[in-house]
C-alpha cells in the first residue's frame, strides 16, 4: 500500500492596487474650474484661491506618485497645468485692470487749457459756451465783436458746448475749439442767424 501525501497548493498572495491619486484629481479638477473663472471680469476674483489650491493639492499628487504612494500621475501633472494656466491668467487681468484704472484716475486729474475762438466777416455773434470750474455750465455772450476768443481750464473729463450765432446783418462765422494745443472741433456757418457748432468736444 503506498501512501499518499497530500499536496498543499500554493496560491500567491494578493497584491494591494496602490491607491488612487485623489489629491492630484481634486488638484486638476479646482484647476480647471478656476482656469475657466480667470479670464471672466470681476468673477475672476473667484478664480485666484481655487487656481492656488489646484496648484498645492496637484504638486502634492504629483508627489505621492513619485514616492509610490498613489497613481493618476498624468492627472496630477495636467492639475498642476491647468492651475499654472489659471494662476498667469488671474495675474494678467489683475495688470490690465490696474493699468486701467490708474488710466482713469490720471484722466480724471489731468488738467486742460481750452481756446475757443470765432472769426469770419460777420461783425457780432451771439456766443455760448461751457465752462469747467466746479461743474460744466454754459455762458452766453451777445452781440460779441467778431473776432472773439476765449481760454478756460478744465480738470477731468468733459464735454463742452460751444456754438456762435450770426445776427440780422448776417455774415460768416467759424467757430474753432483748441485744447492743449490742438484742434479738436471747427464748424462755419453762413447767413442771417445761422449757427456755426462745436459742440461736442
Amino acid at each position: 500500500m503506498t501512501d499518499y501525501t497530500p499536496i498543499q497548493q500554493q496560491y500567491p498572495a494578493p497584491q494591494a492596487a496602490p491607491p488612487r491619486n485623489g489629491l492630484g484629481t481634486a488638484g486638476f479638477v479646482l484647476g480647471l474650474v478656476g482656469l475657466v473663472f480667470s479670464p471672466i471680469p470681476f468673477v475672476g476674483v473667484v478664480a485666484w484661491p481655487l487656481v492656488v489650491l489646484g496648484l498645492i493639492l496637484s504638486a502634492v499628487g504629483v508627489a505621492r506618485v513619485r514616492a509610490g504612494k498613489a497613481t493618476n500621475k498624468g492627472l496630477a501633472i495636467a492639475g498642476v497645468v491647468v492651475s499654472v494656466l489659471g494662476l498667469v491668467v488671474s495675474v494678467l487681468w489683475v495688470v490690465v485692470i490696474g493699468k486701467a484704472i490708474s488710466d482713469v484716475n490720471d484722466q480724471a486729474t489731468r488738467k486742460y487749457t481750452i481756446v475757443y475762438s470765432v472769426t469770419g466777416d460777420a461783425k457780432t455773434a451771439d456766443i455760448d459756451y461751457s465752462t469747467f470750474e466746479q461743474s460744466t455750465s454754459v455762458h452766453s455772450e451777445t452781440g460779441a465783436a467778431v473776432p472773439w476768443t476765449k481760454t478756460v481750464e478744465a480738470t477731468g473729463i468733459y464735454v463742452g458746448a460751444f456754438t456762435a450765432t450770426t445776427g440780422e446783418d448776417g455774415g460768416t462765422v467759424t467757430c474753432k475749439v483748441v485744447v492743449d494745443g490742438k484742434e479738436v472741433k471747427t464748424a462755419t456757418a453762413s447767413g442771417e442767424y445761422a449757427v456755426a457748432s462745436c459742440t461736442g468736444f
